[in-house]
């Protein structure tokens, strides 16, 4: 393992992490450069089972050992080893589960590529806080869903918060990006898919109703915080779909539901 031990925060070979904190840096950063972020070892292990490869890692020196047992089959890859002080004045936070790895970013596949044979999907438009894209991805996963579309404005599921939050589950679910409406309702049902919208809206059919008679295979789509599904998004939907509710409680927080209704709607045997 080539570790190379560094304690200038400053130093050019750290520039990957510097000022992680930054959304609107990350976000011009990340794509431009082809990276992402894999923070901690379970993390980490998953994108590299997924045939992701690291461009470096940055550690403290307790987790040297689990660096080194990760990176066996990925000899050259450098590894910096920095006090813990340096990694929070780099990164701009405490850096608590002491691993992080700039990954070089896959190249997405074309949607009918992930679609071939999927009988369950989770379908994203505009969720664009990153916690709530990495809950969705951990429902996908822990919930048997085949495949994840997210749409062109979705938050990106390989920034660093949504891959911890999901626990690297956005390297185990297939996932690529949808186009926009209309043309994503054109991919969804070239490929077989019934698409269910999840929105308060009149003549919405509950979920239990949908559930006990579900399509073969399904696509489940939810929109933005707040706002909820584009109406051009609603218009491609073959059947809009609500969660009934209780207690003067209109709805859920959009993973929490998007959880409840792929429990709901799981294939058979799953």
């Amino acid at each position: 393992m080539h570790a190379i031990r560094i304690d200038d925060p400053s130093d050019l070979r750290l520039a990957d992490y510097r000022d992680l904190t930054d959304v609107r840096l990350r976000r011009m950063l990340e794509p431009a450069g082809g990276l992402y972020m894999a923070e901690s070892a379970k993390v980490l292990a998953r994108a590299l089972k997924a045939g992701h490869r690291p461009r470096s890692l940055l550690v403290q020196e307790k987790w040297l050992g689990d660096a080194e047992a990760l990176l066996h089959e990925h000899e050259g890859v450098p590894v910096y080893v920095v006090p813990a002080g340096v990694a929070e004045r780099l990164t701009g936070y405490a850096v608590h589960r002491g691993l992080l790895a700039a990954m070089h970013r896959p190249e997405l596949p074309a949607p009918a590529e992930v679609l071939a044979g999927a009988r369950r999907v989770l379908v994203l438009e505009d969720i664009v806080d990153h916690t709530n894209v990495g809950a969705m991805f951990r429902g996908a996963a822990g919930l048997g869903a085949d495949a994840v579309l997210v749409g062109p404005r979705c938050a990106d599921p390989l920034y660093r918060r949504s891959v911890r939050v999901s626990m690297g589950t956005v390297f185990q679910v297939p996932w690529t990006r949808l186009p926009g409406w209309p043309a994503a309702g054109d991919v969804l049902h070239d490929a077989g898919l019934h698409v269910a919208a999840l929105a308060l809206a009149d003549g919405a059919v509950p979920l239990d109703a949908l559930a006990a008679d579900p399509p073969e295979r399904l696509a489940l789509m939810l929109g933005a915080e707040g706002d909820g599904l584009s109406r051009r998004a609603l218009a491609g939907a073959d059947t809009v779909v609500t969660i009934p509710m209780r207690g003067g409680v209109d709805s859920l927080n959009v993973a929490a539901a998007a959880a409840v209704a792929m429990w709901a709607l799981r294939t058979p045997g799953r």
